[in-house]
């Protein structure tokens, strides 16, 4: 892949102070996101209300979510393409393993996930699944409404009804002295998606037809929000509609 280091890729910081709907530094953001999402369909978001130690536990317990046998791995289906747990594979990916959690922010649905993989129950695991799950739809919710706000769409366009699913994914590394992709490359079909990474890089973007970047030196407190092909589409009507 052709990478191009010259980009700047946009970094906004939610700082507490700035997100009260309405003030100076609400609008502010607001622009910042508009802009990054017209203009890349992605951005890194410095959010540090999810705290370092939740992360770091949520990672802990993946690795001894992907140490699971395999036939309770199975157990995680969804009639969703993508939704359940994925295996290494030629269709895929040979050096991917994930598995999916849908409705994350309600406990019952992380309770019946853990309970397919540890049939004895892992309370641990579905604390802290939960307790990320339920952040992370904050975040996810707060930046829908910036470009709310940024396209003024009115409070009529609050009224959401959605479910937010996690999807954990474990990359493993190619044999010694080859080069293999992770994923092949692709747009996301949710509507948007917040990336978590466990401080390894690897992430890489399309930032201009054919340019590439890779995603690096991300801080402890940053996620990555990423455009889907659902909002492509409304983005790009509402530019049409500001003109």
């Amino acid at each position: 892949m052709n990478l191009d280091a010259k980009i700047e890729f946009p970094v906004i910081e939610f700082r507490s102070s700035d997100l009260e709907r309405g003030t100076n530094g609400w609008h502010q953001l607001c622009k910042k996101v508009r802009e990054a999402c017209e203009t890349f369909g992605c951005f890194e978001v410095v959010y540090d209300t999810i705290s370092t130690e939740v992360r770091e536990e949520m990672f802990r317990l993946m690795k001894e979510l992907v140490e699971v046998p395999v036939e309770r791995k199975q157990k995680n289906t969804s009639p969703l393409p993508y939704h359940g747990w994925i295996g290494p594979c030629a269709q895929v990916s040979l050096l991917y393993e994930g598995f999916g959690i849908g409705d994350v922010s309600n406990f019952d649905s992380v309770k019946d996930f853990a309970q397919l993989m540890w049939p004895e129950g892992h309370p641990r695991f579905c604390g802290t699944m939960h307790t990320m799950g339920t952040q992370l739809e904050v975040l996810h919710k707060l930046i829908w409404l910036m470009l709310i706000d940024s396209y003024g769409l009115g409070d009529d366009s609050l009224k959401m009804n959605y479910t937010m699913s996690v999807r954990m994914m474990k990359y493993m590394s190619p044999p010694p002295g080859e080069y293999e992709t992770g994923l092949f490359a692709h747009t996301d079909k949710p509507v948007s998606t917040i990336i978590c990474e466990d401080q390894i890089p690897g992430l890489e973007i399309e930032v201009n037809d054919g340019q590439w970047m890779k995603l690096s030196n991300l801080s402890p407190s940053s996620f990555v929000f990423m455009v889907g092909d659902p909002l492509k589409v409304c983005l790009y009507i509402w530019l049409i509609f500001k003109f």
